[in-house]
């Protein structure tokens, strides 16, 4: 039986390592003589008779229960003799509830599995491989292919798909309608125009601003979609896969104009927000452009009103090209230690079928992973929705996949290098010593990686 260490420590940027990826490293570390299903959640299961009782766990319960509820209640509709338990868990209390469940036993049969999640799962042998069941499934061709590869490269370096996509929550640039038609500008569909426009915009003397910058929590993100769409840079990693290309050139040069925004036309307060933080900024103020993704388009509504926004794709470069970085695509898994797997599997190819596809994505706000889903009337009316569609299916948007599959991935883009950011906006530290630290640790988290995976 392979084991992955995952709570190694080693070398620069190692102390940070998640508290669960430690515990899961120790724990596997003293388990490593064990094979089969020792009661860990990690077993092999069973197909089981399809029908009976299948236990669904949400990964974003009480923000989607009501609409994972009218899913299920068609699902059973359509198949009476199959009973799906529905268990809502916070999406903040998710990841380490499975990790527990896979140690000690209790895993659902169905669960919700995001990519930012979805190696450390995988990684456990938690998750069935679901490559053979939707090749033969209705689903077959009719999925987000960029979504699909979204998750089969989240798994790690086995090239398995783990989990069966249901969205994507897109990143998006609001823009406000009614500033730029008085100030005379152009749609920012270009990085020029971008830049041009949140110049023009600024007014500190009356308090208006062209931009607004995410310095807080989630920066590192934001921070490299703006790089890499300015750069243009297909590829995280370069043509030998264990060197980063966060540090080239053309993304230190990137990062270096879209940090010097900062305080020039954008607030102060910019430094220390949130999302939630910017976007109310956004929409109580007078502020030119935001960044930000599907999610908030309701609040921008509930703000300004549809006549003063619009929500558009990121920007292109000169060669009219657009390359932005992954989002998170969610997902639904099935676990390995199902003894129902049949009937489990008869639940997602239902949850991820064009009619409840569409029916969850509508309330959810987001992209759709089934092709016909993306094509249904709600589309039209939910704007920013319609235009990320279009984008990431029509062949004019590069994703460049970010590496979730490292274990120390939220550790480097958060804890270890949030603080960092905030000095390069600050003049602090330069965009190229930053890229060269941050380049550092992903290297080495490469590695390591390869090590394990060899």
């Amino acid at each position: 039986m392979k084991i992955s260490i995952l709570g190694r420590s080693t070398g620069r940027g190692r102390r940070g390592r998640t508290s669960a990826a430690v515990a899961l490293g120790a724990v596997l570390a003293l388990t490593a003589t064990a094979c089969g299903d020792d009661g860990s959640g990690s077993g092999d299961g069973a197909e089981g008779s399809g029908t009976g009782k299948i236990v669904f766990w949400d990964n974003n319960g009480g923000v989607r229960t009501d609409i994972w509820k009218e899913i299920i209640a068609d699902f059973e509709k359509a198949n009476p003799d199959i009973d799906v338990q529905y268990v809502g868990i916070a999406s903040t209390e998710y990841q380490s509830k499975v990790d527990t469940a896979i140690q000690g036993g209790g895993l659902p049969d169905v669960g919700g599995i995001s990519a930012s999640m979805l190696a450390g799962f995988a990684a456990q042998g938690a998750l069935e491989p679901l490559d053979e069941r939707l090749e033969g499934s209705s689903l077959n061709g009719k999925l987000n292919k960029d979504m699909i590869e979204s998750l089969r490269a989240a798994g790690g370096g086995d090239d398995q798909l783990y989990s069966v996509p249901t969205s994507a929550n897109n990143g998006v640039l609001y823009y406000r309608t009614d500033m730029f038609q008085k100030a005379g500008l152009q749609e920012p569909t270009t990085w020029d125009r971008f830049f041009e426009a949140a110049e023009k915009l600024t007014d500190k003397g009356s308090n208006r601003f062209g931009y607004t910058i995410r310095g807080g929590a989630g920066s590192i993100a934001q921070a490299l979609d703006a790089m890499y769409g300015q750069s243009g840079i297909t590829s995280f990693w370069d043509s030998t896969g264990k060197k980063t290309t966060v540090d080239d050139p053309r993304n230190v040069q990137a990062l270096e104009k879209y940090a010097a925004l900062f305080k020039k036309v954008t607030p102060a307060a910019d430094l220390n927000n949130d999302f939630t933080k910017m976007v109310a900024q956004w929409d109580s103020g007078e502020i030119g452009m935001l960044n930000h993704n599907l999610g908030s388009f309701q609040d921008h509504v509930k703000a300004l009103g549809v006549e003063k926004f619009r929500g558009i794709p990121q920007p292109v470069g000169p060669d009219g090209k657009r390359v932005q970085v992954s989002n998170p695509v969610d997902g639904i898994g099935l676990f390995k230690s199902s003894k129902n797997k049949d009937a489990a599997w008869k639940f997602i190819e239902f949850a991820t079928s064009a009619q409840s596809n569409s029916k969850f994505n509508e309330s959810a706000g987001q992209v759709p992973a089934h092709q016909d889903a993306a094509k249904d009337a709600w589309i039209a009316k939910a704007e920013p929705t319609k235009l990320a569609a279009q984008a990431l299916s029509d062949g004019s948007t590069t994703i460049v996949q970010l590496p979730y599959y490292l274990p120390d991935w939220n550790t480097i883009s958060k804890a270890d290098n949030e603080p960092n950011f905030q000095k390069v906006l600050l003049g602090d530290m330069t965009a190229k010593a930053f890229l060269d630290g941050l380049a550092e640790q992903l290297n080495e988290a490469q590695a390591e990686w390869d090590e394990q995976m060899g």
